[in-house]
């Protein structure tokens, strides 16, 4: 299928401004690894990826581990979550301009080919961040938004949350049960129309799925990094530098292509 980068996010954008409710989870190359079954860990100053280790600027925030050896049921449940079908339920895949045309074809091949429900994982930052923080982040405010995000993370300086849920390392193993919980509190309170913004790394993908398929009558929306600065979490993503700091070019300038 011709995809627009810029199109898809104004698409979203277009729902968010009307109301509409639906689902957006990112796949984005973390999530790539663990479909592949490949064992992943992001810890200090380092980044394994099967057998490969490099170097990376990960803090503790983003730290994970995933082991295929010990836990496959998590992985069954993310390859559920980037099947599944449902009117407004979106998934953002790795493009080929940033994976490769080979891992490309991998995920659409896994999806069972392409469809309207795919576009990029990317469609928030890169070269459509500065148009997050222009069109986005100002609809927020005038809707109740809850987060779901990393314990550390202050939203003192983002009075639209109504809630919170807090998760910590290795959210997807280590508080899997966090959502049957956030599941609770919709159905105890008869939450509607709510914006439940998510920066959970992985867990996002698994909560995000399972929470539309009960309530679709919110919407759930994966913000990975994209507030991290207002909420005082590390900026090393090159994207969010060059937009913070001013420095330009980069990341911030970078269009994706779809195939």
């Amino acid at each position: 299928m011709n995809k627009d980068f810029r199109q898809d996010f104004g698409m979203l954008v277009n729902k968010l401004y009307k109301k509409e409710n639906f689902a957006f989870a990112r796949f984005s190359d973390g999530e790539l690894f663990i479909l592949q079954n490949k064992e992943l860990k992001l810890d200090d100053n380092f980044i394994q990826v099967g057998e490969r280790i490099t170097g990376g600027p990960y803090k503790p925030a983003d730290f994970k581990h995933f082991d295929p050896n010990q836990h496959s049921f998590y992985r069954d449940k993310l390859i559920e979550s980037f099947k599944h079908r449902q009117d407004n339920y979106y998934k953002g895949i790795s493009c080929s301009c940033c994976v490769g045309k080979e891992s490309f074809d991998w995920q659409i091949d896994l999806h069972g080919g392409d469809d309207e429900s795919l576009t990029w994982a990317n469609l928030w930052v890169n070269g459509n961040y500065h148009l997050f923080i222009q069109n986005v982040l100002p609809l927020l405010y005038s809707r109740k938004c809850v987060f779901i995000g990393h314990e550390s993370a202050q939203l003192d300086k983002l009075p639209f949350f109504v809630n919170d849920f807090r998760v910590g390392y290795n959210a997807m193993i280590n508080d899997y049960n966090k959502i049957d919980e956030i599941k609770e509190w919709i159905k105890s309170n008869n939450i509607t129309n709510h914006i439940f913004l998510f920066s959970a790394a992985s867990f996002t993908n698994l909560a995000i799925y399972q929470l539309f398929e009960e309530h679709p009558n919110n919407s759930y929306i994966d913000i990975g990094t994209c507030l991290a600065p207002m909420m005082d979490l590390p900026i090393e993503r090159d994207y969010l530098q060059k937009y913070w700091l001013h420095q330009g070019g980069g990341d911030s300038n970078k269009i994706c292509v779809w195939n």
